[in-house]
């Protein structure tokens, strides 16, 4: 049989760690073919490249190159699937998978993620998708410990299917070396926001500038939500869907004197 064709891609840049582990895992289920950003995108969400122009080359990063295609994009993540889809791939992929991201896109990280966002972009496209994210920032993050859920859903994913319409975002807590990691809960997206502020500074010259800051804010006591799941060792499956439409307030408004 014909090994599934796998899509890799992220926001972090095609040199991170994150990325370079779930290139391994995905290896050992299918065929891989990479189209990551050339550096960091983290937090462009679903921004893509309209007044310049795209960039592309193939590269080799390493040893583990062998056997696989990777390419490089001057643009977003969003941009790297559409790339992939219309002038890269051969043939349409079986399954994209995006990550694995440094740090969480739970709860309302989701909307502000580029690593959801190239995975929606395949969703859209009508291809099965699944966003991977560890909840650790830092560059030497150990993705091993996920290894093994990782395939787990992947391999699901290939074989009963993803719903159209439909992303998987899935969160990783951070372990150490494995130690508490209890199991994979599907679950719904936890209520929160960030309580943000800006640190206002001036430079040497004269001119104010900005660094964003804030604090996450967790709204929601659930306990069948990704946050609660994340901090009592499970690993988060949330469902996630881009029709973005509240169908359930339709009702309502359509009561409103809208054409009188």
């Amino acid at each position: 049989m014909q090994k599934p064709l796998i899509l890799v891609t992220n926001d972090d840049g095609i040199t991170a760690p994150g990325l370079r582990a779930l290139v391994r895992y995905m290896k050992a289920i299918g065929e891989v073919v990479v189209v990551a950003p050339d550096s960091p995108q983290s937090g462009m969400g679903h921004a893509i490249t309209l007044d310049s122009t795209l960039y592309s080359k193939k590269i080799t990063i390493g040893l583990e190159n062998g056997g696989h295609e990777e390419y490089s994009c001057s643009g977003t993540p969003a941009d790297c699937v559409k790339l992939a889809l219309q002038e890269i791939l051969g043939r349409k992929p079986d399954l994209c998978v995006s990550g694995i991201n440094h740090g969480s896109n739970s709860s309302i990280n989701v909307i502000y993620s580029g690593t959801m966002s190239a995975a929606i972009e395949a969703g859209i496209e009508g291809i099965p998708a699944i966003g991977f994210s560890l909840c650790d920032y830092s560059w030497e993050a150990n993705f091993k410990p996920a290894e093994i859920a990782i395939k787990k859903i992947v391999e699901e994913a290939l074989s009963n299917g993803i719903p159209k319409g439909v992303v998987l975002n899935v969160n990783i807590p951070k372990t150490n070396n494995g130690e508490g990691l209890k199991g994979i809960k599907v679950c719904r997206q936890a209520r929160a926001n960030w309580k943000e502020k800006f640190d206002k500074r001036t430079n040497p010259m004269g001119k104010d500038y900005y660094w964003l800051t804030g604090e996450f804010e967790l709204l929601d006591k659930g306990e069948d939500t990704d946050e609660w799941a994340l901090s009592n060792g499970y690993i988060s499956v949330v469902p996630t869907q881009f029709d973005l439409t509240a169908h359930h307030v339709i009702q309502d408004i359509n009561s409103w004197s809208l054409n009188e």
